[in-house]
């Protein structure tokens, strides 16, 4: 046992007390407005920026912050096998980065202005974003990608690149966290359901070729998505079991951000010191986040659940 995990990981558990929970979720959701919603935060765990808020989307993206600031300093408290873990495990806060970032460099000058936010601060968390940053056009940050980690997306459009760099993320999570590989796949499978059996949008063969190392190649061939569910691997076939039709596919996020949350508590109980409990209280502060952006939502919609699903914002017990 070495000294940075015992460490490592009593820093993780104590960030068990940094969620807000399905009882102070629900209040913010309950929340009659967004100021209600956000003077109740500032008593939280999630108060670090939401007195400059006036948006919902202001809002949610304080959260997230909240959330990185946690997992940079989890991560500063782990030797270096439990930094990548959970390196891997924040890679969409540079996925965001660098989609706002293709965005600006792809913007029609005449188009009305859309709402910006500064970048992640991702710290000693980025994988390569210091240099995706410094490119100044499309083409320029596809060949950032593709001499990094992330790889080749496959084009330089806005859907290559955000599909290219999750996939990338999923093949990469999988490898790095073994308790994570079933999050990862699952995940995956909710990715390219929604892009070609919802959208309609066929993925980069770079990016089919990379899903299919997780997915198979029976379910990334597959010409309906009744044939996709049935073709996918155990590790993902879960999460689509009773999601009968593509366009009900948004639920199945809702179980996907269960099961996390479910796995991460279960990993936070093991009783030795290892990566096991530092991803669990990755996953569940990650997943109380997610809760508490889809509750300031509804908040700005004058509060209650209204027609929004149950799991939605339903904790596991």
């Amino acid at each position: 046992m070495s000294a940075g995990w015992v460490a490592g990981v009593t820093r993780a558990r104590a960030l068990r007390t940094r969620c807000l929970g399905a009882e102070g979720i629900g209040e913010v959701a309950a929340s009659p407005t967004l100021d209600d919603a956000l003077r109740y935060l500032a008593a939280t765990p999630y108060r670090h920026d939401v007195t400059s808020v006036v948006t919902p989307a202001e809002g949610q993206r304080a959260v997230s912050a909240t959330l990185l600031w946690h997992l940079r300093v989890l991560a500063g408290w782990q030797p270096a096998t439990g930094a990548d873990a959970i390196r891997a495990l924040a890679a969409g806060f540079e996925i965001s980065n660098t989609e706002h970032h293709l965005r600006a460099l792809a913007a029609d000058p005449r188009a009305l202005p859309r709402p910006h936010f500064p970048p992640y601060r991702l710290g000693a968390l980025a994988i390569a974003w210091t240099r995706f940053a410094r490119t100044r056009t499309p083409s320029e940050l596809r060949n950032a990608l593709a001499a990094s980690v992330w790889g080749d997306p496959g084009g330089d459009s806005a859907a290559a690149v955000a599909t290219g760099m999750r996939v990338s993320a999923a093949l990469r999570l999988a490898a790095t966290v073994p308790d994570a590989a079933r999050w990862a796949a699952a995940r995956l499978a909710l990715l390219f359901g929604r892009e070609v059996f919802v959208v309609g949008r066929r993925m980069p063969d770079v990016s089919t070729r990379r899903v299919a190392r997780l997915l198979g190649p029976r379910a990334v061939s597959a010409g309906s998505y009744a044939d996709f569910r049935q073709a996918l691997p155990a590790t993902a076939r879960w999460l689509l079991k009773d999601v009968d039709e593509a366009a009900d596919l948004w639920r199945a996020e809702a179980r996907w951000w269960k099961a996390v949350e479910r796995d991460g508590r279960e990993l936070l109980r093991r009783s030795h010191f290892g990566p096991q409990p530092v991803v669990g209280a990755v996953a569940v502060l990650s997943a109380d986040a997610w809760r508490t952006r889809g509750a300031l939502e509804l908040a700005g919609r004058g509060g209650g659940l209204g027609d929004w699903p149950a799991e939605v914002l339903d904790a596991p017990g």
